[in-house]
């Protein structure tokens, strides 16, 4: 019988939350049986494994990354939005390194799978700031990996301690946000 209060839901947001203390390379089906305090066989009425559970993760982790930007770029266009999505993206990852880590090189095994609507998510809010810029439809595509290149990149390096010289890495995100912004008004 499952423990009381245990749920796939409850096994997967302890599941990111353990991955984002200990990082997603780290986490383990044991580790997590611990912290929740159930044997590891427990687990498996839950998830069907590790595979499963960073699968779960990065579902996760997509849609909490989408409802943190489409949030922040609410009633903000051009430079404006495009900072606020930048900036709730980097909070996000900094914040959830291990969840976010989830979501990299994974890929939906069909339409209907919940990783492919919560990736969708996530690319609207961006898609969704570059309705502020005369991005042609033919570049979208373009400009979103551009986005998603820089932000992640940023943020990632910023997550993994990354930055160790003296200049304020708050400065030098602005920096990649005037950046971001002249770039896709000069396109």
């Amino acid at each position: 019988m499952p423990r009381a209060g245990l749920d796939p839901a409850a096994v997967v947001a302890a599941g990111a939350a353990l991955a984002d203390e200990v990082s997603l390379a780290k986490l383990t089906m044991g580790l997590l049986a611990e912290r929740v305090g159930v044997r590891t066989p427990s687990l498996y009425k839950h998830v069907n494994g590790l595979d499963d559970l960073n699968r779960r993760i990065a579902v996760l982790a997509l849609n909490e990354a989408a409802d943190a930007v489409g949030g922040a770029i609410q009633g903000y266009a051009g430079r404006d939005a495009l900072a606020a999505a930048a900036r709730a993206f980097r909070a996000f990852v900094v914040a959830h390194p291990g969840r976010y880590a989830a979501t990299i090189g994974v890929e939906p095994s069909s339409p209907e799978d919940p990783l492919a609507a919560a990736g969708q998510r996530l690319l609207s809010a961006f898609t969704a700031v570059l309705r502020g810029y005369e991005v042609a439809e033919s570049d979208v595509d373009h400009a979103l990996r551009t986005l998603r290149s820089l932000c992640h990149g940023f943020a990632t390096l910023q997550a993994a301690n990354g930055f160790q010289w003296s200049a304020d890495i708050d400065e030098s995100f602005e920096w990649l946000i005037t950046f971001t912004d002249r770039g896709l008004r000069a396109r």
